[in-house]
């Protein structure tokens, strides 16, 4: 039967961590790959869920969302970044941040059109950009004192007239960089000079460790008003499953957004609306305790994984450990990662799969540490055991 799917998008098919997640179920290997946390959050927050549930809030919420977590949002980024976003036309709530990014890009880019990103770049980035008939123009991020970056006149020359957007992810997945206030202030620099867009990509925001502190791009000079800033519950409160995402960015931006977004989801769920809006409100001194936790499992997998062989780039942020398996005479990151679990019992990402031509990121594989501490122990067991340094 001829193939149905539309020519820009055969080259995605499946998603890399739905392939390593059913890897890991179908060899029984312990799945460091997909970043979904093996603990649950703060437990004010998921009681304030059911409560919603048995409150009768059952039914289609605003599309917008609910008035409730567009009030804590806006509180949010104020008390934190000092940014001032009006609740009722200012910030809108989708289905995660995923959904933010697709309705992001489908409104503001169409065909011919090209959209910045920095690579190594989550999945759905490209099928995205993709889907607007659009290309996507990566900016590679490449290992430079202990962290990755980017080099300015690489972003500079990436600018063309066809340029409607960049995507900026900070702190950074897979890389686990938080981009300094050097780096943001070019990436500002740079859309001001030519009017480009910016979206702005930041669901790790509470997650960053030692002293990388995250700084949201809305708010260097002449930002507010070209910043499309995407969060979102999920990584926050370890509530992936719940998908409770929103935008922050000027009325005619969250009227573009809204235009798309509308037409894929409609509206969100409502019960974790007031869940997360709870959350923001009264729960994030356990936030902070879960950064902390967080900082320590880093360490703890990194260090696990220098012992295994591996050399470790130490991420300042988010859930995840960009590794080199080249000591352990392994080349090739995607034929390591799916031949560990049979060496290994392990499932990790091959990175290679988050860039636009997958040999520039051939030489890494990515772990995800938010597991549970005897998780990673016996990850990492496992990795010393079935791994063997040539």
């Amino acid at each position: 039967m001829r193939d149905p799917l539309v020519e820009r998008m055969r080259g995605f098919g499946t998603t890399i961590f739905a392939e390593m997640s059913a890897l890991a179920v179908r060899t029984g290997a312990i799945n460091l790959g997909q970043g979904f946390p093996d603990e649950g959050g703060p437990a004010s927050v998921l009681e304030r869920a059911v409560e919603a549930i048995r409150e009768g809030g059952n039914q289609y919420p605003p599309g917008i969302g609910i008035p409730e977590l567009r009030r804590a949002v806006s509180e949010q980024r104020l008390a934190r970044y000092g940014q001032e976003y009006d609740p009722d036309t200012e910030v809108l709530v989708t289905v995660g941040a995923t959904e933010a990014i697709a309705s992001a890009v489908l409104a503001l880019a169409g065909p011919g059109d090209e959209v910045i990103a920095f690579e190594p770049f989550y999945d759905s980035y490209a099928a995205t950009v993709a889907l607007a008939g659009a290309r996507i123009v990566p900016v590679t991020l490449r290992p430079d004192g202990g962290r990755f970056t980017f080099d300015p006149d690489e972003l500079r020359r990436a600018v063309t007239p066809r340029t409607k957007a960049v995507i900026v992810n900070s702190p950074h997945n897979p890389c686990g960089t938080v981009f300094t206030e050097e780096e943001l202030r070019f990436v500002a620099g740079i859309c001001v000079e030519h009017d480009l867009t910016a979206i702005t990509d930041e669901v790790y925001e509470y997650l960053t460790f030692d002293d990388a502190v995250h700084l949201p791009l809305a708010a260097f000079p002449g930002m507010r008003e070209r910043t499309v800033t995407i969060s979102s519950a999920g990584k926050t409160f370890s509530v992936t499953g719940w998908k409770t995402g929103w935008v922050c960015a000027p009325e005619p931006y969250i009227r573009a957004v809204k235009t798309v977004k509308q037409f894929l989801t409609y509206v969100g769920a409502g019960p974790w609306q007031h869940a997360v809006a709870h959350g923001l409100r009264h729960e994030l001194d356990w936030v902070e305790g879960l950064r902390g936790s967080l900082q320590a499992k880093r360490d703890r997998l990194s260090a696990g994984l220098e012992s295994a062989g591996f050399t470790v780039h130490r991420p300042q942020g988010t859930y995840f450990v960009q590794a080199d398996p080249r000591p352990l005479g392994h080349e090739d990151g995607e034929a390591l990662a799916r031949a560990l679990p049979g060496l290994a019992g392990v499932v990790c990402i091959p990175t290679g799969v988050f860039y636009a031509d997958p040999a520039r990121g051939r030489h890494y594989v990515r772990f995800a540490f938010c597991k549970k501490d005897e998780v990673i122990d016996e990850a990492v067991e496992r990795l010393r055991r079935g791994l063997r340094r040539p």
